[in-house]
């Protein structure tokens, strides 16, 4: 059996005594390790034995203009590692023991440019309801960025760097920028089974 560190120790002692009461709720041994942000504290809930690790941030953004808060509901068993970066303007909700590499992005809000000219774009926001929503068991790769109004469904990997701006069904490996299927798993089979390549010449339009 592995015993934990001081410093851990210590941290599941802070997070439980200390950030709990700044929390929506805080699961049984979760941890949460410093420095990190957080805004909207109240509105974020974590399950058990759940864990973010070092240059986390977390942001839930409060909407009156539009009459809802951003939530963000992160399950029992999830691993956040270092420098991940989730925003919620709406919804956002990570299933049990999902992993989540280093410096991901996950967020349901996103930056229209509608009337560049009137303001800068940074303060534009999305001003509808969305949501992004990650199954359980899913892997997402370092550097990931996922977009608003994603499913990702469970048992699914996401290549490191993928973009991914449109759902993506259960027990799938997806890759790429913006992020495609390109392996899913039969259950009858217990196999992965690749998908077949697209070719992009028999998509691209009448010829000439």
């Amino acid at each position: 059996m592995k015993i934990p560190s001081l410093t851990t120790i210590w941290r599941l002692i802070f997070s439980q005594l200390i950030l709990r009461w700044r929390l929506g709720s805080l699961g049984r041994r979760s941890i949460i390790y410093k420095p990190l942000m957080i805004s909207g504290s109240r509105r974020i809930h974590l399950g058990d034995h759940t864990s973010i690790r070092e240059f986390a941030r977390l942001e839930t953004l409060d909407r009156p203009d539009l009459g809802f808060a951003g939530t963000i509901r992160i399950g029992n068993r999830v691993n956040i590692e270092q420098g991940v970066h989730i925003v919620a303007h709406c919804d956002i909700q990570i299933d049990d023991q999902v992993s989540v590499a280093p410096y991901c992005v996950i967020l349901d809000v996103a930056h229209p440019a509608d009337d560049p000219v009137a303001i800068k774009i940074g303060a534009m926001l999305t001003n509808h309801p969305t949501k992004v929503h990650i199954g359980a068991g899913t892997l997402l790769g370092a550097h990931c960025t996922i977009l608003p109004n994603v499913t990702i469904g469970k048992g699914c990997i996401i290549g490191a760097n993928s973009v991914v701006n449109r759902d993506i069904p259960e027990y799938s490996i997806a890759a790429g920028a913006p992020a495609r299927v390109i392996s899913s798993f039969d259950l009858e089979a217990r196999k992965w089974i690749r998908e077949p390549k697209t070719n992009s010449k028999n998509h691209s339009g009448n010829s000439a």
